[in-house]
C-alpha cells in the first residue's frame, strides 16, 4: 500500500519529493492519471495546478492523463499507469461517480498491486472506510447527490480531516467522540505517508 494523503496537493518540495521516492522508476518515465471532477471553468484552474505540481515533481506533461468523472461515459483502463491521483471536491459526488463508472474498483486493484494513490481533499477522505467526515461541520460538504452507502475505499481505517484550521478544533473533537475509527487533521501542505504498516506525517 502507499498512500499519499494530503490536504491541498503537492504543494511543496517535500512532498513532491516523497512521490518521487515511492516511484519504481525516474519521474520522467512515471505515468500519472489524474481523476477531477471539473463542472465549472473557474475549476479547472485547480486542474492546472496539479498539472504544474506534477511537472515539478520530474512527471513528463504528455504522461499525464487527465479524466473528467463528471462527463465520462466509461471507465478509463488504468492498469497501466504508476500513480492515481485523485482530485478535491464535493466528497459524496466524486464517490459516487466513481461507483457508477466502476472506477472504484479499479482504483481498489491499482491500489492493492502496488500503484501509487495520491489523494487531495476529498480525494484523501475517499482512501479511509467512510467519508461521514467529508459533510461534518461548518465547511462540511453537502450530500446534494442523496449518497446513502458512505463507505470509502478501505485503504486504511484513519479518517481525514482536511484543510483544518485552530477554529475547527472543536467541531474535530466533537466527530472524534462519535466514531470509533482514528481521525487525523491535515493543514493545507501537510500530508500522511502510508506506506504498508507505516504512517508518516509531513509537515
Amino acid at each position: 500500500m502507499k498512500l499519499i494523503l494530503t490536504s491541498s496537493g503537492l504543494e511543496t518540495p517535500r512532498l513532491r519529493k516523497e512521490l518521487s521516492k515511492m516511484l519504481n522508476r525516474h519521474p520522467s518515465e512515471a505515468k500519472v492519471f489524474v481523476i477531477h471532477s471539473a463542472q465549472k471553468s473557474s475549476h479547472l484552474l485547480y486542474v492546472h495546478k496539479v498539472g504544474e505540481e506534477l511537472a515539478r515533481a520530474g512527471i513528463l506533461h504528455p504522461n499525464i492523463t487527465y479524466v473528467n468523472i463528471a462527463s465520462a461515459k466509461s471507465a478509463p483502463q488504468i492498469e497501466n499507469y504508476d500513480v492515481v491521483y485523485v482530485c478535491g471536491g464535493n466528497t459524496f459526488y466524486i464517490l459516487k461517480k466513481l461507483r457508477q463508472l466502476r472506477l472504484d474498483k479499479a482504483i481498489n486493484k491499482f491500489v492493492r498491486s502496488g500503484g501509487i494513490y495520491v489523494g487531495v481533499s476529498a480525494g484523501s477522505i475517499l482512501a479511509g472506510e467512510y467519508i461521514e467526515i467529508a459533510g461534518w461541520g461548518s465547511e462540511g460538504d453537502s450530500n446534494e447527490v442523496k449518497l446513502k452507502d458512505l463507505q470509502g475505499l478501505h485503504f486504511t481505517n484513519i479518517s481525514v480531516f482536511p484543510h483544518y484550521k485552530e477554529r475547527l478544533k472543536r467541531e474535530v473533537l466533537d466527530f472524534k467522540k462519535r466514531v470509533s475509527y482514528p481521525v487525523e487533521i491535515l493543514r493545507d501542505k501537510e500530508a500522511l505517508i502510508i506506506e504498508g504498516k507505516r504512517l508518516r506525517r509531513i509537515k
